[in-house]
């Protein structure tokens, strides 16, 4: 792989290129005023190409516009396709090595703008800085991961006596759309990306057009990597004409999406009449957290808390429900709201919500929990008109029915109830009595109920005393309405190829 010039980058490239530190950044931002945002462009045959219609990229912390997305067309999103379509022969019947050695030195260009592409995710999403660092870490780990696991894949072969061999084949599926959400951008685009090279399909991804900046760097690192043309292309745009155009074309044969249940039950109704695609949907949570009388308190605390409100509880296996046995529970509330007064703060571990779409959506949750007569043990309803950025102090909310809609509903924000139980019997219902099984958190020190408890939860993901713990090759996908499919090593593999069974007479 040789030097790649770079007079090939984009103007906008080379200015958030030029941006290394959380001051340089913001800088340059206040430089370039109203009329000289950065314009973000498509990535398609391994070039930049500008698009005719835009929209405004928002920084949460501050509420003004800094850079604009582009909106593709559907003829730009055909041909991205068109471009994958093509690369797609070659990429397929590349060696695993070779496949490897490319997600290898995506993997090691990332480790070295890793400063650079936490600043701007920091920027673009309202994460904390420290917050978007862990995740351009994890892209790190999902290139790292993908680029050793195809080295090392088995298959199967049976022996029909005296008859015949039989043995599976896989081979790639064909052109994936990937569809990633705004709340952890980088992270969960790469966790996409990187098996799907991985296993030699070729794609079109689309990252969520409210947090599109990391992922248009991320397209500079694809080039500077030399990928083969058309491997990997990026389009920039809103769900009804970008990611409708993307989803539907006959071009793609599997799509892997995170992101809301609508627009998940949307995907499916698209493409009903498509038989042939594969689809992997990983949708929202109203994740429960169940703590037992048996606990380290101090400790239950801090998960249940880190469980609650990291990145401001934006990210869809957070533990909005908390269920506490009732012998210890006016304890846990009172440790609970003080740890979180001392430790989460707007500005420290606190950042800023994504948009003031989503902001507005919060404050009709916490409106509701007032008509409700719900208990603020912190925080407050926020204001209906933020002026300085889109900040939601935590919530803690007790008194509140167990069939309110804020108990049942995904806020996807830093909003926690907190109700009580008696039984383990009750614990398991209550944590099962939603409609959503994403994930869920046990805290308990009885070996016995761990068992007992954490495999009746309804729950794809069952953390006990701990929380976001991952292990790459596990299943990650929920149950119910949370979504379908599972991705992660083998399971990724059942989502990115497609298999043949071969019968050789003896």
């Amino acid at each position: 792989m040789g030097s790649v010039s770079s007079e090939a980058r984009c103007s906008a490239i080379r200015d958030a290129w030029g941006c290394d530190s959380l001051d340089k950044a913001e800088a340059f931002i206040q430089a370039q005023g109203e009329n000289g945002r950065l314009a973000m462009e498509n990535f398609v045959g391994n070039a930049f190409a500008p698009s005719s219609q835009h929209m405004d990229s928002v920084d949460p912390k501050t509420g003004k516009a800094f850079a604009k997305v582009p909106i593709s067309s559907a003829a730009e999103v055909d041909e991205a396709l068109r471009k994958a379509t093509a690369a797609f022969k070659g990429w397929s019947k590349t060696t695993v090595a070779t496949r490897s050695k490319y997600l290898q030195r995506v993997a090691q260009l990332i480790q070295e703008n890793r400063e650079l592409l936490a600043i701007w995710e920091s920027i673009d999403q309202g994460k904390t800085l420290a917050r978007a660092r862990i995740e351009v870490d994890r892209a790190v780990s999902n290139f790292s991961y993908f680029s050793t696991f195809i080295l090392h894949q088995e298959t199967a072969a049976r022996i029909i006596d005296g008859v015949a061999l039989t043995y599976e084949h896989r081979s790639p599926a064909g052109v994936f759309a990937l569809i990633s959400p705004w709340n952890m951008p980088l992270y969960l685009l790469t966790w996409k990306i990187a098996p799907c090279l991985a296993f030699g399909c070729t794609a079109v991804a689309k990252p969520s057009e409210v947090t599109s900046m990391s992922a248009f760097l991320l397209c500079e690192i694809f080039r500077l990597a030399e990928l083969p043309e058309g491997v990997i292309n990026v389009v920039f745009g809103d769900g009804p004409t970008t990611g409708s155009a993307l989803v539907k074309s006959p071009l793609v044969k599997g799509i892997s999406f995170t992101g809301g249940t609508a627009t998940g039950i949307r995907i499916r109704k698209d493409t009903a009449d498509q038989i042939y695609k594969h689809l992997s949907l990983e949708l929202g949570g109203k994740n429960p957290t169940l703590v037992f009388e048996d606990v380290d308190l101090s400790k239950a605390v801090q998960t249940a808390a880190t469980a609650a409100f990291e990145n401001q509880g934006e990210i869809c296996l957070c533990g909005s429900r908390i269920y506490v046995q009732s012998a210890i529970y006016d304890q846990f509330v009172a440790a609970f709201t003080a740890y979180v007064t001392a430790n989460y703060q707007r500005g420290g571990k606190m950042g800023a919500v994504v948009s003031l779409q989503h902001y507005q959506k919060i404050r009709s949750y916490l409106e509701l929990a007032e008509s409700e007569k719900a208990t603020f043990n912190t925080g407050s309803t926020p204001v209906a008109d933020p002026k300085n950025g889109f900040w939601i102090d935590p919530v803690i909310l007790t008194d509140i029915s167990t069939s309110s809609r804020i108990m049942r509903e995904e806020i996807f924000g830093p909003v926690v109830t907190i109700a009580k139980f008696d039984s383990e019997e009750e614990a398991v219902e209550l944590a099962n009595d939603n409609p959503n099984g994403l994930a869920s958190v046990l805290l308990t020190k009885d070996a016995s109920r761990i068992r007992r408890v954490g495999e009746q939860i309804e729950a794809g993901l069952v953390w006990v005393n701990c929380w976001l713990v991952r292990e790459l090759g596990t299943p990650f996908g929920g149950m119910k309405n949370s979504g379908t499919g599972r991705e992660g090593g083998e399971y990724s593999r059942e989502v990115f190829t497609v298999v043949r069974t071969l019968h050789i007479p003896m």
